[in-house]
């Protein structure tokens, strides 16, 4: 007989297969929609189109992108300790014009606290990038999850009107019809809502990462791949995004070119201006429909309880949220036959 603790990981062995199926559905759906919409091709061959991008996508990452970026992490771990001591050699031969500042001490204490930040930050970024390495490669242990999952989505996405028809009807069998009916609503609004913005925010961060990838090599900036994968990835997050990628790009310059770290600083920061004021409204159109401040409230809270996917996932969670009380508040306005102006 099987021990709970040993069924509970036996199940969860089974079921990643099935999750990593469901998520790569859910994701190339979207696209599986354009080709529909647009090519009057047969279900098989438009499916054979979307995974032949697909792997593609993975196998052009895989053999080029992440060798370097790992590449660019060992070196930059390396290159840290040396960096560090040129930066602080550096700040030590005081300019002419700040000679009047030491004398009253200043100059003395702004050295020490730079000099045991610089120490610090030596100390603390070299494991932080040599476990962020161990990560990358400890990620080949999933490998026969996501390869299962990616045939099983196969299948899922061939036949996904049978599924939804088959999801329907189970619903209606176990719930009450108004019950059923809420359910299937909030299982609506929850693909919508996820579906449009993760589609559409990969999209934005990978022209955003590809922008700023040539930029940085207009610009001769070391580890330009490494900076341009940290901005796309963290582009992903809005509001906050720019300013958490823009961070780590800054730092990584500074080590060996303080003018060419501002310079870095420059076009990240025109290139989030462009990403939030034409590209991001262009292919993501209205979104999610939530205001500024609401979307930054749902960033802070999710990114206080959940972290980093909490900030992830905040948007199109607070979208739905939203949507629900919005449909349940007017609801009840119509029961009890109140009328407001909006």
């Amino acid at each position: 007989m099987i021990d709970s603790p040993d069924f509970i990981g036996v199940i969860n062995k089974i079921a990643k297969p099935f999750i990593w199926a469901a998520l790569i559905a859910f994701f190339l759906n979207s696209l599986l929609k354009f080709l529909e919409k647009n090519f009057k091709l047969k279900r098989w061959v438009n499916v054979l189109i979307v995974y032949v991008f697909f792997y593609g996508i993975i196998i052009l990452f895989l053999t080029i992108i992440t060798p370097k970026v790992v590449d660019s992490i060992k070196n930059l771990a390396k290159e840290i300790p040396r960096y560090a001591e040129e930066t602080r050699k550096w700040l030590y031969n005081t300019p002419a014009f700040l000679d009047e500042i030491g004398r009253f001490g200043i100059l003395g204490d702004i050295k020490g606290y730079i000099d045991d930040f610089l120490v610090k930050l030596g100390e603390s970024l070299t494991p932080i990038l040599n476990k962020t390495v161990n990560q990358v490669i400890s990620l080949t242990s999933n490998l026969v999850n996501f390869i299962l999952g990616s045939i099983i989505s196969v299948y899922i996405l061939k036949d996904k009107e049978y599924f939804k028809h088959n999801f329907r009807k189970m619903t209606y069998a176990v719930f009450p019809v108004e019950k059923a009916d809420g359910v299937l609503e909030v299982f609506q609004e929850i693909k919508g809502a996820f579906s449009n913005f993760f589609v559409g925010k990969i999209l934005d961060s990978i022209i955003i990462g590809i922008l700023c990838f040539i930029g940085c090599l207009i610009m001769r900036v070391r580890y330009a791949l490494l900076i341009s994968l940290i901005v796309g990835i963290t582009n992903m997050i809005p509001y906050f995004g720019p300013f958490i990628g823009m961070i780590p790009a800054a730092v990584i310059t500074l080590f060996y070119s303080p003018f060419k770290a501002l310079w870095i600083t420059i076009l990240i920061f025109l290139l989030q201006q462009f990403d939030g004021l034409y590209l991001g409204p262009k292919i993501l159109g209205i979104q999610v429909g939530l205001k500024p401040f609401w979307i930054i409230l749902s960033i802070l809270v999710g990114g206080g309880f959940f972290g980093v996917w909490g900030m992830l996932f905040a948007v199109p969670t607070a979208a739905v949220i939203r949507t629900l009380i919005g449909k349940y508040v007017d609801k009840q306005f119509k029961i009890k036959g109140i009328k407001m102006n909006k």
